[in-house]
């Protein structure tokens, strides 16, 4: 069920909820995102029929994807998902209409798209009414798109109001239980004071002196911790930029180019500044560029470098693999020799740990694990300094270290698992000490500071004046905020983990709860609200288990 959090945010992010919940299947995004990828088109592709698409085609991907991308920003003005929850949105959104079309649910009339775009979230106004201004707005942007015409948004919307009503046939009526509609009306309505008491972990500083066994011990229960990975013995030849750079001929043309492709990478030296006054300097371009032309011109003859000589790495490496020259042989020394290189020795190393000649590439790590006797080099592979070609000597397997080799990050982990075992039960003893300080009737500031200074921890106290979820103060703790669920008036929470290590005592200094009347309509609005999402989990679970068959459809087997 809708958490008060999640009530909360509903009132103060509405536009993002119209998206994940009131919005027909956006919501599902969140539960499909291990299904198989569209990925990249490719006319020799394997077919991947999905609802009459061919996920394989590169104009079924554009379609499938260009729709749900543009189905978003109609709704909530912005384009741009992320690759997966967009994926996911499209795969949703397109089995909903094909499901619209075996049912035979008929395209909307223009009167109910009409009603449907007046009822948009991006297009109201702070009351809630459709703002023509901002619809207008809208159409003026369709215009600047290139990409996108009122054609293609007007069969999204139509597309869209078909999807909601294959979601609300899908979803039933929505149980909920007056309780589940009290409980959320208290949590959003009631009137809290609360005094919010922070603790600074970093200054908490207890003596803590491990033993021996104290850390044997330790290392027993975490052995996994310190599990050393797999590690590769490896050399490899480097090709760096700046051997390739005298090469490099650039025109004065070719550098301003550059610097107006890329002014932010240049920004000017800051200027003096001017006597009170004094008006500002007329803009000057040409100025500006010759301050910084010596820096563009090095950064774009480097950038070529760095071309040539990844060209020149793949080159050897192309003529190497051509050589078929055997993993060990002499030959090996006798080939590099004549191409006047020479193999560089780096220290063992893990796929998470690189040497620093080969950083730079995240791709690198995934390249080298790949060796072995049989494919022993790598292809070129870019760093920040060049390119290089990495040879395999051997793989290190996975082993257990003994404590030995390990004892500094044991003794370091333990102290720090200890501090904060010694932190959690420090704050259940200070919640008795200041629930102690506050029935001697001390003010919850000077409570605090008392607690702080008789423990020798840094901490600080914060009483908020009267607030509901509805309409929270912005400077109060998300963390401080999940702790008022189980108070009561007078109450203190159990000390809770906080952003900016910090350790939280919440006191509920006061606690008003509404009036609770079922004829009210702030009830009748949520029982409908908590009905609707509710019902709509049906309908995603249905969509969801309907996409997966789909895909399962043409889904490679795996060995």
């Amino acid at each position: 069920m809708i958490s008060w959090i999640q009530k909360t945010f509903q009132q103060h992010f509405r536009l993002v909820f119209g998206v994940l919940l009131a919005v027909t299947i956006i919501s599902f995004i969140f539960t499909i995102g291990a299904s198989p990828g569209i990925g990249r088109a490719d006319r020799r592709a394997m077919a991947r029929p999905y609802f009459g698409l061919n996920l394989s085609n590169a104009e079924d991907y554009r379609r499938l994807r260009g729709d749900a991308d543009l189905s978003v920003y109609v709704q909530v003005g912005f384009m741009g998902m992320d690759d997966s929850r967009l994926q996911s949105y499209a795969y949703a959104r397109y089995a909903c209409l094909a499901l619209a079309d075996k049912l035979g649910i008929p395209a909307p009339t223009q009167n109910e798209i009409g009603d449907y775009i007046r009822n948009l979230p991006r297009f109201a106004s702070e009351n809630g009414q459709f703002d023509s201004r901002k619809y207008n707005e809208f159409r003026d942007s369709l215009k600047k798109n290139k990409a996108v015409t009122e054609a293609d948004v007007s069969r999204v919307i139509a597309d869209n109001i078909r999807v909601e009503r294959v979601q609300k046939l899908l979803s039933g009526p929505g149980y909920v239980l007056p309780e589940e509609v009290r409980k959320q009306l208290a949590m959003a309505d009631t009137t809290w004071t609360i005094g919010v008491a922070s603790f600074d972990y970093a200054s908490y500083n207890p003596a803590i002196t491990p033993t021996d066994a104290d850390l044997q011990k330790y290392f027993s229960d975490n052995s996994f911790r310190y599990q050393i990975p797999p590690q590769v013995n490896a050399s490899y030849v480097e090709f760096p930029a700046t051997a390739y750079v005298g090469r490099v001929n650039v025109s004065d043309a070719e550098v301003r180019a550059y610097y107006d492709a890329n002014p932010a990478r240049f920004p000017k030296p800051a200027a003096q500044p001017e006597k009170p006054g004094t008006p500002p300097p007329a803009a000057n371009p040409a100025a500006d560029f010759a301050v910084v032309k010596p820096q563009v011109e090095a950064t774009l003859k480097f950038e070529r470098a760095q071309r040539l000589a990844a060209k020149e790495a793949s080159d050897f490496a192309v003529g190497l693999y051509e050589k078929r020259i055997p993993f060990g042989s002499a030959e090996l020394n006798s080939y590099l020799s004549s191409q006047n290189l020479a193999l560089k020795d780096l220290p063992p190393f893990s796929e998470e740990q690189l040497p620093a000649p080969l950083a730079g590439n995240p791709q690198i790590s995934e390249e080298i694990f790949r060796l072995n006797k049989d494919r022993y080099f790598t292809d070129a592979l870019s760093t920040q300094t060049g390119s290089v070609v990495v040879f395999w000597k051997s793989t290190v397997p996975s082993r257990q270290p003994d404590i030995s080799e390990v004892r500094a990050k044991v003794a370091a982990d333990y102290v720090q698992n200890e501090k904060m075992k010694r932190f959690v039960d420090l704050g259940r003893t200070m919640k008795a000490q200041l629930a102690a300080h506050l029935k001697a009737g001390e003010t919850f500031d000077k409570a605090v500071s008392a607690v702080a200074s008789a423990n020798g921890i840094k901490g600080e106290a914060k009483m908020h004046p009267a607030f509901t979820l509805r309409q929270r103060p912005q400077d109060v703790d998300f963390t401080a905020l999940g702790t008022l669920e189980h108070l009561d008036k007078g109450e203190l929470s159990e000390m809770v983990r906080a952003q900016g290590n910090k350790g939280l005592i919440v006191y509920a200094a006061d606690k008003k709860q509404p009036e609770l009347s079922e004829s009210s309509e702030a009830y009748v609005t949520t029982r409908n609200q908590i009905a609707q999402y509710t019902a709509s989990q049906v309908a995603n679970e249905y969509v969801r288990e309907l996409v997966d068959s789909e895909l399962a459809k043409s889904t490679p087997a795996t060995q």
